[in-house]
């Protein structure tokens, strides 16, 4: 039998078999060739404290003093990294192997769920475009092997939902204690998810089903307690400790990263699903809100609370993403199926499909296997390979705040760093190696970040430390290229890797 033969009977008879392959296949690439991490979050507020706290150089419960973060997740993490270090294992880069390959698997739930919600409700052909979409959609793969809180947070929101809406399974109480208690492991990784045990608990409610509700809100309050209470007295001494923190954090932040209009996250839902099919979904979305309502209202309200709020980053919807593709789909099969307009258009629709998937499967490739933060990593996996480092300077006097490296590829943290940016000129670095006592170690490497006045910059760098040693030039990926050149906001750049010679080493006291 031929392989399209094969692809076309597991499609009629197995489409989740054949969907959860395709899903694996690029997952499978993104754990061997998407290396680095995605954003800040991912690695520094997870990785980067797990990993210090198992190397004894920070205490676990820094998880949540250092950062207005929950502790569960990192601590996961924590968890993981000393088996990892029990089992001999050291090596940054394939500790990290293993975790995109445990992230992989854990996001196969959403799309096996997914397709069984769509299923249920949808019926066949809405369930086989939905779960595709949940497998292959460009970002997806990519996505589903970082350490990110909010793709960590929708297996279990998934499952809860399919639960919440069996015919079947609705019926019994024990299903809603599930429900609840894997909302509230939600909570316990992602707080925001709070938006999706309140709306569920409400429906519920408005329904007069007391018992599923009392069952749900118990058992979710039970989860949460049980990490957010029980947890946080022990080591804080009080209740919710981390969760009050990340509240008044947030409020007091809410305009000091990235903010944007009330829309945003509508025009970035009809981007990333690609018009004209995010037309379609959004309407299908939009259109089915008092048919479908567990599936609607607790995902719409976690978009509108998003969208509300001043601090807006693309990463926070993550979680309602899922659903709005099951929904969207759903809708607008059942639109489509009894409009008579789009009945007498279907090659129009097959056409915007096959547009659709012409341009994900060329995107999927590439954004699956993206090596993200590729220079800043290297940097640090280079430094690691040396056995004279005992100390690092980041010069960028072209910028305002220096780049943050990876110390977790580093693979030591007793390094001191030094920043060197337009608001710490050289003199200042140069006054602060000075005040170093001599029991400290000065830095002896240096490291470029960016080619823009790179010369200038070198030269200047030469006056005060004359003798210097080049030893490499690390690139960032493609793209991470892309998206410098897209927006420069996000600062991958060339690191050019020297070494101080040992009269550059050490910068005498001012004569007197």
């Amino acid at each position: 039998m031929q392989i399209r033969q094969i692809i076309r009977k597991l499609w009629e008879d197995k489409p989740l078999t054949l969907i959860l392959l395709a899903g694996i296949f690029f997952r499978l690439l993104a754990v061997i060739f998407s290396k680095g991490f995605g954003m800040h979050d991912d690695h520094f507020l997870v990785v980067e404290p797990a990993q210090s706290a198992v190397d004894g150089y920070t205490h676990w419960k820094d998880f949540g003093s250092d950062t207005p973060y929950s502790i569960f997740y990192p601590g996961l993490h924590y968890f993981f990294f000393m088996y990892l270090k029990w089992r001999g294992l050291t090596d940054p880069q394939t500790k990290m192997y293993i975790m995109r390959s445990v992230n992989a698997l854990w996001s196969l739930i959403t799309i096996v769920y997914g397709y069984r919600i769509v299923n249920l409700v949808g019926g066949k052909k809405p369930a086989r475009q939905a779960g595709m979409l949940l497998s292959i959609l460009w970002f997806y793969p990519m996505f589903a092997v970082r350490d990110l809180v909010e793709m960590a947070c929708i297996p279990p929101l998934v499952i809860a939902t399919y639960l919440l809406i069996h015919p079947e399974k609705s019926q019994k109480v024990k299903n809603y204690i599930w429900a609840g208690l894997l909302c509230g492991l939600a909570f316990n990784m992602r707080f925001q998810t709070l938006v999706f045990d309140g709306l569920i608990g409400l429906i519920l409610l408005l329904r007069k089903n007391w018992k599923g509700f009392f069952a749900f809100s118990v058992s979710s309050l039970v989860m949460i307690v049980a990490v957010q209470g029980i947890v946080d007295t022990t080591i804080w001494g009080k209740p919710f400790t981390e969760f009050s923190e990340y509240i008044s954090y947030n409020i007091h932040n809410a305009h000091t990263y990235t903010n944007g209009p009330f829309y945003q996250y509508f025009l970035l839902l009809l981007g990333v699903l690609v018009p004209p099919i995010s037309l379609f979904i959004l309407f299908g979305y939009f259109r089915s809100w008092k048919k479908y309502p567990l599936l609607f209202w607790p995902s719409f309200g976690f978009l509108l609370f998003h969208s509300l709020f001043p601090n807006k980053q693309e990463r926070f919807i993550l979680p309602a993403i899922p659903f709005v593709i099951m929904l969207g789909v759903i809708g607008w099969n059942e639109f489509s199926e009894s409009s008579a307009y789009w009945q007498a258009r279907k090659k129009l629709i097959r056409g915007c499909w096959v547009f659709f998937w012409v341009l994900n499967i060329i995107a999927l490739p590439v954004v699956s296997t993206m090596y993200s933060k590729r220079s800043r990593v290297e940097a640090m996996t280079y430094l690691s390979k040396q056995t004279d480092v005992h100390g690092i300077l980041i010069e960028e006097s072209d910028q305002y705040s220096y780049t943050q490296p990876p110390m977790f590829y580093l693979n030591r943290w007793n390094i001191l760093i030094r920043g060197m940016t337009k608001e710490h000129s050289t003199a200042d670095v140069v006054n602060s190696y000075i005040a170093i006592p001599d029991t400290m170690v000065h830095p002896n490497y240096v490291i470029f970040y960016g080619a823009e006045h790179e010369s200038e910059r070198f030269e200047a760098f030469r006056k005060i430390f004359p003798n210097v040693e080049f030893k490499t030039i690390i690139e960032p990926g493609f793209m991470d290229k892309v998206l410098f050149r897209l927006n420069p906001v996000n600062r991958n750049e060339t690191a050019y890797i020297y070494k101080f010679t040992e009269k550059g080493a050490v910068i005498p006291p001012p004569k007197s």
